[in-house]
């Protein structure tokens, strides 16, 4: 997964992670696209939000043609493109949508003064439903793969729980104070309108956590701590399909080897049946970009011994645990990158290279 709104990226940088990809045998891209920090996709049904939620709206946009090539390039390396749009919370950037947020108040009054004062999508709305469903729509035409990222994580209540317009509608609907299920109530709601998009769905588990009824075929995605019982839970209780990130996340900053952190964590390693364990069905390296953009990307995802390891771990059996040959085997393919003009961080004391960075 990389994060191409706190940051944008240029299209050859995508394309020279593509190629990274590649070489790695990592084979979905997963993009998360927009957060609150900027929306620098280019709608066709909504174009003037699209420049009014990007960082420059003539500069630090994804228009068409950009995403057209990037699911090409990616489709000529066999990748796949998965995009995800997250709702409601990190939304941040689609203010410009009037009557989207729900209005943050303060001592009974719009909170005018503070500098976000704007939360989640307003969930009361229910012509806030029929636009997800307009945009959800142009998304699935844009994007082929099977698969689209819904979100659902990280939704803060506080600014609905300042909102007496929506503590109001909530009394009025039997949820009064509990805005667990205002949440469960969005998301019900959202996947409602999308279940005619001819799409699978990909969620973060706060959606199934928070009991919301969703399709059978949806995955989840795992990425929180205690993973083995929420893994279990989601096979087990929902019966739903899985994919794991908990381990993986590839943006924290640390000193010396990673090599059990990474390699040892096996995603089926968790109480359950074979047919549970059938539906894990893989894993996610994720690399949020708060502190990432084109010019330290690709060192530090492909940084010894993360990403490689993340790969070399979904790809083997569970009984493949040998972290001595699984360094000589990195080392190897870290110097593979350096050749193919890839900057491959290092992470293994006074080793070299034949063919040391920069080539000349």
């Amino acid at each position: 997964m990389i994060d191409t709104s706190r940051h944008y990226l240029k299209l050859s940088i995508k394309k020279k992670f593509l190629d990274a990809m590649s070489y790695g045998k990592f084979n979905v891209l997963h993009k998360k696209i927009v957060d609150d920090q900027s929306f620098p996709f280019v709608s066709d049904k909504f174009q003037k939000k699209s420049g009014q939620g990007s960082y420059n709206n003539k500069t630090h946009k994804k228009n068409q043609d950009d995403v057209n090539k990037v699911i090409e390039y990616a489709r000529l390396r066999k990748k796949r493109v998965v995009p995800e749009f997250d709702t409601p919370g990190h939304t941040f950037s689609w203010r410009k949508k009037k009557n989207l947020l729900t209005k943050c108040y303060k001592d009974g009054k719009p909170d005018e003064k503070k500098s976000l004062s704007l939360g989640p999508i307003d969930p009361k709305k229910n012509a806030n439903y029929d636009f997800l469903k307009t945009f959800f729509t142009e998304i699935a035409q844009r994007y082929p793969d099977k698969y689209m990222h819904l979100g659902g994580d990280e939704v803060p209540f506080g600014c609905w729980q300042s909102n007496p317009v929506i503590t109001a509608w909530m009394k009025s609907h039997g949820i009064a104070g509990n805005y667990s299920l205002l949440e469960q109530y969005y998301e019900q709601k959202l996947l409602n309108k999308k279940n005619s998009l001819g799409k699978e769905y990909i969620i973060w588990q706060e959606v199934v956590d928070n009991n919301v009824k969703v399709l059978p075929d949806t995955v989840v995605n795992v990425w929180k701590g205690g993973w083995q019982a929420e893994m279990a839970k989601v096979t087990g209780t929902f019966g739903l399909k899985e994919k794991k990130s908990s381990c993986w996340y590839l943006n924290y900053i640390s000193y010396g080897l990673e090599k059990k952190k990474y390699y040892q964590c096996e995603p089926t390693e968790k109480n359950g049946t074979d047919a549970q364990k059938e539906l894990v069905i893989g894993g996610t390296g994720k690399k949020w970009g708060e502190w990432v953009d084109g010019t330290n990307i690709l060192p530090r995802t492909k940084k010894m011994p993360r990403a490689k390891k993340i790969a070399e771990r979904l790809w083997s059996s569970k009984e493949t645990t040998d972290l001595e040959k699984n360094g000589m085997r990195i080392w190897e393919h870290r110097c593979r990158y350096l050749r193919r003009g890839i900057q491959k961080k290092n992470a293994i004391q006074s080793k070299y290279c034949r063919h040391e960075w920069p080539l000349d």
